[in-house]
């Protein structure tokens, strides 16, 4: 069964995993959390997607910049410095004695609701704070073989309408947009801003290859992605001309190489958008230079 972007390789250790819920280490089938709670209720939260890689939770502190300044946004208290949070995330990988090719998925909601209303005033003093790891690796054949991806109707929309930027629990328009890709038979959807230049996708960030220069939306409607960033940092230091503007999807079907970034699978390169094939659907220099830099960037933050 597909799963867009984010196809893994099935593993069955995971059906022994330990939860944490609040502190509390949970086999699966007893990790649950209140039917009160504000993120079942109200998508009122944050969080993050992280990966272990040789031991090391790759860019953590960039992460945890990002959760920290969401909930703070969001008026949220999660209740514990990140160095607490830091300290529970490496106590569950060490319950589960997890060490490589692990995705975590952190989540912390505004906690209980007294009763089934939006107010924050309206919620039991106290955050809740989930963490799963499990062992996940990218599919292969998607980053082998390449995605497709279909434009959608749903927009990225205006700071004030809802701020792209904050990595919330309240992701309906995305999941909308994701709905329509995969009923056009695509993994994800290709997402344009309110003045119809290309925003991003649902769930990861877009990038094209043009003339051998690296082309990504101006980042003004979408997510501070931290593979988005690192990205960006690669070309500037590796003297490969990058820039964030303004384009169309005029340039998206005439570009010679695309591809999407996220936490999860890195680099996956895009072979079709809305039917167009990119490029020649083969060559793909940039891309693989990339996926080489990228990878060695990973390696880096691993201890000597």
């Amino acid at each position: 069964m597909s799963k867009g972007t984010h196809e893994y390789i099935e593993d069955v250790r995971n059906r022994s995993i330990l939860i944490n819920v609040n502190g509390l280490l949970l086999p699966r089938e007893k990790a649950v959390v209140s039917v009160f709670d504000s993120g079942f209720i109200l998508g009122d939260g944050v969080w993050e997607g992280l990966r272990l890689h040789h031991g090391v939770v790759v860019f953590l502190k960039d992460h945890l910049r990002r959760l920290y300044q969401g909930a703070k946004s969001l008026d949220l208290d999660i209740g514990l410095s990140p160095t607490e949070m830091t300290d529970r995330i490496m106590a569950t990988l060490k319950a589960n004695d997890m060490h490589d090719g692990v995705h975590i998925r952190l989540m912390v909601t505004r906690g209980e609701k007294i009763t089934p209303y939006q107010d924050p005033r309206c919620t039991i003093p106290g955050s809740t704070i989930v963490i799963i790891a499990e062992y996940k690796n990218p599919s292969p054949r998607k980053i082998a073989g390449g995605i497709k991806l279909f434009t959608t109707h749903v927009r990225r929309g205006y700071p004030d309408v809802q701020d792209q930027k904050m990595n919330s629990h309240s992701k309906i328009n995305c999941i909308q947009g994701c709905i329509q890709a995969a009923k056009a038979g695509a993994d994800e959807a290709l997402m344009l801003d309110p003045h119809g230049f290309v925003a991003t996708c649902n769930s990861t960030h877009f990038f094209i290859v043009t003339q051998g220069e690296v082309w990504t939306s101006t980042g003004d409607y979408c997510l501070g992605g931290i593979t988005r960033s690192k990205i960006i940092q690669l070309c500037e230091t590796n003297d490969i001309p990058v820039k964030q503007k303004n384009f169309s999807l005029f340039d998206v079907y005439g570009a010679d190489e695309a591809f999407v970034t996220g936490t999860f699978a890195g680099i996956t390169p895009v072979n079709e958008v809305d039917g167009r094939l990119i490029g020649d659907g083969q060559t793909r220099d940039m891309i693989k230079k990339l996926q080489d830099l990228y990878l060695d960037l990973i390696k880096s933050e691993a201890p000597a």
